[in-house]
């Protein structure tokens, strides 16, 4: 009788070792970067193509608000772009006219100068006849006289030149000065054109990285309005669990440090997977309300996060056993 009470004790205290010795060093819950993407503009939402579990691409077109009426304003503004433009001047047209004087005046020019050129000729052989006395002083001064009023009438000329020159700058300041006004105008449109083109562009609802969407809080037709939560998303390929380790546990901890989790202990299915720490508390905080012991919650721990590679059995929420 003895004998048959003391053999399951034997074991129940076996039993109890082995269950000791698999304690594990710290306990935690896997947790992701849950990220919550809401609309940017105001509008009805026309498409939105989200499903809760969907694996979404970074850049992935999902939805379309409308906004017709942006659309519109800057049709509008196109429209007043263009009608300033038919209101510029160009200073061609009108300082056309002056250009063909000044051609005028300086083929005059030329043809004086011609002229000047056979008088001088002319005077300095009439001069070499007057000093050896083989014609009249009065021929010499009539030839004088001409040359003087050709001289005139090139200064004449070059001034008049000088004239339509400046005459063609005024008529270009005074033209690029009423154009900078047009101009002004339009500055001020450009800058409202790029503000719609950039609300324009957020009327499409675009997925910011690749994840899976976690909860879908619109449906398509609803109408959306900027900071209204459209779908809850997070990267599930990588997750992180947040567990708590004590004060003598602290110095066997460093970043990049690998460790052990174990998942579903005592389970068929309980798999184990190689975390890396990537975050150490720096204060101590106590131990988290989910211990339930009154013992435990008077302890003080510090958190740590251990980034663990999730190959699709991992759930957020699920729990981890941590050896070190």
């Amino acid at each position: 009788m003895t004998k048959h009470l003391f053999l399951p004790a034997i074991a129940l205290l076996l039993a109890a070792c082995g269950q000791k010795g698999n304690n594990p060093d710290a306990t935690g819950i896997f947790e992701a970067r849950e990220v919550i993407i809401s609309a940017e503009s105001a509008g009805v939402l026309r498409q939105f193509d989200v499903s809760e579990g969907q694996i979404l691409e970074a850049g992935q077109a999902v939805g379309t608000i409308d906004c017709t009426q942006l659309g519109l304003q800057k049709d509008q503004i196109i429209a007043t772009e263009r009608a300033l433009d038919l209101r510029k001047t160009e200073s061609a047209p009108q300082t056309q006219i002056f250009t063909e004087q000044i051609g005028f005046q300086e083929s005059q020019i030329v043809t004086q100068r011609e002229q000047l050129r056979v008088l001088q000729v002319e005077q300095a052989r009439l001069q070499r006849l007057v000093a050896a006395q083989a014609a009249p002083a009065k021929q010499l001064d009539d030839l004088n006289g001409q040359i003087a009023i050709v001289e005139k009438q090139i200064a004449a000329a070059q001034a008049q030149v000088k004239v339509l020159q400046q005459q063609i700058r005024s008529q270009e300041q005074t033209i690029a000065i009423a154009n900078r006004g047009m101009l002004s105008e339009k500055q001020p449109l450009d800058v409202r054109k790029a503000q719609l083109d950039d609300q324009i562009r957020r009327c499409k609802v675009v997925n910011p990285f690749k994840g899976t969407v976690l909860t879908k809080y619109a449906e398509a037709y609803e109408m959306a309005t900027p900071g209204k939560a459209l779908y809850k998303v997070a990267n599930l390929d990588k997750l992180t669990l947040r567990a708590y380790v004590t004060g003598e546990q602290l110095p066997q901890l460093k970043l990049g440090q690998s460790v052990q989790i174990l998942v579903g202990q005592g389970n068929a299915s309980g798999k184990s997977y190689t975390g890396t720490i990537t975050w150490i508390a720096d204060q101590a905080e106590f131990t988290p309300k989910s211990i339930q012991t009154k013992n435990e919650r008077a302890n003080l721990v510090y958190a740590v996060k251990i980034e663990t590679p999730n190959d699709g059995f991992l759930k957020i929420g699920m729990y981890g056993d941590v050896t070190l």
